[in-house]
């Protein structure tokens, strides 16, 4: 699903309705992340497992990075985290290049590469929530952040459909706080948001 479908319309109204309908922050927060979900999934649903297991590994490598109180052991962990998000990132965005790059050496040099027809699909929005989930790592490496213990928390973030597809790379530092405010109304210049520039 994109902001520019037209079902994208029915499906904002609609996850806004019931985010207000909610009335305590929990259920709000896990209404979103579903919402959000679905609107991945609608685009391929296989894809969303990508979101879920980049969550899963980041949740675990902030935890353990902050809890490792030697330095050895820190570095450890964001490798972890940095090797298993940027090898999905790369495989997703470079395999296509390099197997079809290998079979054109191999026929300059002569031999026969009868590669099977296996183009991987670039998923939609893998760089934006990549970076943001190791910028969730990173920031918890440098100590300017500590871990959030909900790990709803940190899939809502990594999984906000507002920015999940277009960005922008939002810091979680900057975000997870929000988390914990009231909601409420305010004044919203309506004017801007429509214009377009």
């Amino acid at each position: 699903m994109l902001f520019t479908e037209f079902i994208f319309f029915p499906f904002f109204v609609l996850t806004l309705l019931v985010y207000w309908g909610l009335r305590r922050n929990g259920p709000r927060k896990t209404w979103l992340l579903l919402a959000s979900y679905v609107f991945y999934a609608a685009w391929d649903w296989r894809f969303l497992s990508l979101i879920i297991v980049s969550t899963l590994i980041d949740y675990v490598a902030g935890l353990k990075i902050h809890a490792a109180s030697e330095q050895g052991a820190r570095k450890r962990w964001l490798v972890v985290s940095l090797c298993a998000n940027l090898g999905m990132l790369g495989f997703f965005k470079y395999f296509n290049f390099f197997v079809g790059s290998a079979a054109e050496l191999l026929g300059m040099l002569g031999f026969q590469a009868n590669v099977p027809t296996l183009y991987i699909i670039l998923p939609v929005g893998i760089s934006f929530f990549t970076f943001q989930t190791m910028s969730y790592s990173l920031d918890i490496y440098y100590r300017k952040l500590e871990p959030t213990r909900s790990l709803l928390d940190l899939a809502f973030f990594v999984g906000f459909f507002p920015q999940l597809v277009a960005g922008p790379i939002v810091r979680a530092r900057e975000f997870l706080p929000q988390l914990g405010s009231a909601r409420k109304w305010g004044p919203v210049d309506v004017k801007t948001c429509l214009m377009v520039f």
